[in-house]
């Protein structure tokens, strides 16, 4: 969906560029126990990943002797944060959760996280100090008739609803014209409901829609993992994960590599079969729903007024998938 340098947003509407970043980034929990040993190795690899990222240039310490590791070592993050190398070590094994939120933010500082890697690491520590067991839930239920008439009379923007797992639950005719390959795929007609992270890793048509589709993986991985820290007893979502995680080693090397990044708005651009390339300026948000329901999403791409992008969307109402409101996806 992007052109190069563009970074998308997150789960919400793939695909952005020069957009700002949403706190938000967690990891997926499976199991909900404190000893699980998943949720130990996410703290695990992320700490050490986040540890490698630091020079003691960066981090204001002198560089003396040789290291076997680039970045930090454990007992530079302890002084740094103000514990003891044991209690850092015990830490970054996974043990975080009994640490408190004081000892959190102070590594944080530490490892000079961002925003999104802040939400990251306060949302594995949740995770690990929640109880009870996965929760199987039926497909998320279409959003009211009211919200699909608000995607309805945007009849010059691209509109459409998605959950945690990104399957899109409603669009608009424009929407669903823009996004045809994805409505089209045997990813789709496999699972009788659109997905756009199946779409993207599992489709092999995904590379010619998307402007950057390795910019666009990145993201969608991160966006898996922010919802799946919302709802880390959500098991769809987590069978989603694993059945990317087997097919598609994309996925599978993008899903350990703990990268956090998330966006809400910026530029996307698609390669689309029936009007070529065309860039849109997109904004995305989160739906209110009702606690404990799983958040739901609304993505808007739009045209400058005037512009070729406008004419090419202008073109795409004409497209015989425009005439398919999907009220019910």
């Amino acid at each position: 969906m992007q052109s190069a340098g563009q970074t998308p947003c997150q789960g919400r509407c793939i695909g952005g560029r020069n957009s700002p970043p949403a706190a938000g980034a967690v990891s997926a929990y499976r199991g909900g126990v404190a000893n699980n040993p998943e949720t130990r190795a996410d703290v695990r690899d992320f700490l050490i990943s986040a540890r490698s990222r630091i020079t003691p240039h960066d981090a204001g310490l002198p560089a003396a002797g040789r290291r076997r590791v680039p970045g930090l070592r454990r007992e530079e993050v302890a002084v740094l944060a103000g514990i003891s190398t044991d209690w850092y070590t015990r830490l970054e094994k996974g043990s975080i959760d009994k640490v408190s939120d004081d000892v959190i933010g102070a590594v944080a500082r530490a490892l000079r996280l961002n925003d999104e890697e802040r939400v990251y690491l306060f949302a594995l520590a949740r995770a690990a100090r929640q109880t009870g067991k996965g929760v199987s839930r039926p497909r998320e239920p279409q959003p009211p008739s009211q919200l699909q008439w608000m995607l309805d009379s945007m009849t010059l923007a691209a509109a459409m609803i998605s959950d945690a797992r990104q399957d899109i639950l409603a669009v608009n005719a424009l929407g669903r014209a823009l996004h045809a390959p994805v409505f089209d795929s045997p990813t789709t007609r496999e699972h009788g409901h659109a997905n756009l992270a199946r779409y993207h890793f599992l489709d092999p048509g995904a590379p010619d829609f998307y402007g950057d589709w390795h910019a666009t993986a990145d993201m969608l991985t991160a966006s898996l993992r922010a919802e799946a820290g919302r709802d880390p007893h959500n098991t769809r979502l987590r069978h989603l994960v694993g059945e990317l995680s087997t097919r598609s080693p994309e996925f599978r090397t993008r899903w350990a590599a703990h990268d956090i990044r998330i966006h809400i708005s910026g530029t996307k651009t698609f390669q689309h079969p029936a009007v070529g390339r065309l860039t849109l300026s997109y904004h995305s948000m989160d739906l209110p729903t009702p606690a404990p329901s799983p958040q739901q999403h609304v993505c808007v791409c739009t045209a400058e007024p005037g512009s070729t992008a406008e004419d090419q969307l202008r073109l795409l109402t004409l497209v015989p998938h425009s005439a398919q409101t999907a009220h019910r996806v």
